[in-house]
């Protein structure tokens, strides 16, 4: 009888052993790799109608010209993360009320499991109620934004603030909604340190451009008030514990990028200098699209009810493609992406470069 049982307990010891070993040999085949690159698609017909129904090899991707192994395809409906973020600068005091009014739309659009934040950026960057599903919440945000006391407008700080740490952390579809008139006076973080991060990140930005009220040229006093320094950001969660610098190339009351003027429309050079500044702003929102796969919207030029039912649509019905990069590459090394779709009459968007990060 002792025997029996002994043989019983090695039986069973010989077993656990080879399920642990089987268990250990799985683990081990399991790839952990950080390098996954993720890219959302939003694929629409020329009519701007989302397309749905596409599979996996139906898309094909491509990294400096050399196609890569989709692994991660993902076109299920599922939960938003959304910043709206509120220019409440000085020079859109004529507009707000049409801003906050756009943005009470959008929070009706939003469905019950999405969430959202409301930012709101002038001199400063405040957030006025954290990432929630409680339209009621939200509302009071938006009805809360006011008109900053100061002349300046960090519209870079505000997109950088929200890319890198409101949204970094969070999974799932994640998009910045911007409603602003796109001038930028005063920003701590440069052109080039924001599209550095935005080639990094998988958050697509939708900026809605307002045309402000007042002229650029008219918005600011002389001298313009405390030009040494004006403070810190972060008053709620900003950026923080920068001082305000202004570049030679935003500074109010100059006619910014004197190389660019040669280059807009009618040769820029004996135009008034908020038009330049406009043109400047619309092309710069333009560009914060286009980098991260999203797409620009006028005012003037689009139904915001309509501009803010395709966001949504866009958002929940993202085809999101994965692959591990072919070949390893140093952080900070920058590459082309192309992805295309086997369909005719098929307008693809996804952002067109993504930079490696830090392991």
């Amino acid at each position: 009888m002792r025997k029996i049982r002994g043989w019983f307990v090695l039986i069973l010891l010989v077993a656990a052993g080879s399920s642990v070993r089987s268990q250990v040999d799985t683990n081990e085949t399991i790839r952990i790799d950080t390098s996954l690159i993720n890219i959302p698609v939003n694929v629409s017909d020329r009519d701007n109608r989302y397309v749905p129904g596409l599979t996996k090899s139906n898309f094909r991707v491509f990294q400096d010209g050399v196609e890569q192994s989709v692994e991660i395809f993902n076109n299920d409906s599922a939960p938003m993360n959304v910043i709206l973020a509120l220019d409440t600068s000085r020079s859109t005091a004529g507009v707000l009320g049409k801003i906050k009014k756009a943005a009470r739309k959008f929070i009706k659009d939003l469905g019950p499991e999405d969430r959202c934040m409301i930012v709101t950026f002038d001199n400063d960057i405040e957030i006025l109620s954290g990432l929630t599903s409680n339209k009621k919440d939200l509302e009071s945000a938006i009805k809360n934004a006011t008109i900053g006391a100061q002349f300046s407008t960090v519209l870079r700080d505000a997109v950088y603030d929200a890319v890198q740490r409101q949204l970094r952390g969070e999974k799932g579809r994640k998009a910045l909604i911007l409603l602003t008139d796109g001038a930028d006076f005063g920003s701590s973080v440069s052109r080039s340190q924001l599209f550095d991060l935005l080639t990094e990140s998988d958050t697509v930005v939708y900026p809605i451009f307002y045309e402000s009220a007042m002229r650029v040229r008219d918005s600011f006093p002389r001298p313009f008030p405390d030009q040494a320094g004006m403070g810190r950001l972060g008053r709620r969660g900003g950026i923080g514990g920068r001082q305000r610098r202004f570049p030679s190339d935003n500074f109010p009351g100059r006619n910014p990028n004197r190389q660019n003027r040669r280059n807009l429309p009618g040769g820029g050079v004996n135009r008034p200098n908020s038009e330049i500044q406009q043109q400047l702003s619309i092309a710069f929102l333009e560009e914060l699209s286009e980098k991260t796969g999203g797409r620009f919207f006028r005012e003037q030029k689009a139904d915001l009810g309509d501009a803010f039912q395709q966001i949504v649509d866009e958002m929940k019905r993202q085809y999101v493609l994965g692959f591990y990069p072919l070949s390893d590459s140093p952080a900070g090394t920058e590459h082309k992406i192309k992805v295309q779709v086997d369909r005719p009459g098929i307008v693809v968007r996804a952002k067109s470069r993504y930079r490696t990060q830090a392991q």
